[in-house]
């Protein structure tokens, strides 16, 4: 059974940082390419970044380049991602993505809150 995992979501200041993981079983998952995606109230779930399966090519949202950084240890079957000066638009329930060729698996995501 493919489960991804995320974790490290909840409230954080605007200017704060949180590290988000998604923790891969049931799948090789050095061979699939990784990516986080957001879902904000009443939007539609949107590509925040994304990584190759040996991680050598990323990619971002222009909303947050510069300030969020995805990576992955395949050793540990985990996918993360770093994000720093969050402000409140970030806030979202924040999904973990797993995918080669018709193969995509999802996590069930973990909520972000950017408040004072």
């Amino acid at each position: 059974q493919v489960q991804l995992v995320e974790s490290g979501g909840g409230l954080v200041q605007p200017g704060g940082s949180l590290r988000l993981s998604c923790a891969a079983s049931g799948i090789i998952f050095s061979i699939y390419a990784g990516g986080w995606y957001r879902q904000a109230p009443g939007k539609e779930r949107e590509l925040v970044a994304s990584v190759t399966a040996a991680g050598g090519t990323t990619k971002y949202a222009d909303s947050v380049k510069g300030r969020f950084t995805i990576s992955r240890d395949n050793a540990k079957n985990t996918v993360y991602l770093q994000m720093n000066s969050l402000k409140p638009e970030d806030t979202a329930v924040y999904y973990c993505k797993a995918a080669r060729g018709n193969k995509v698996y999802w996590g069930q995501g973990t909520q972000v809150t950017v408040s004072s």
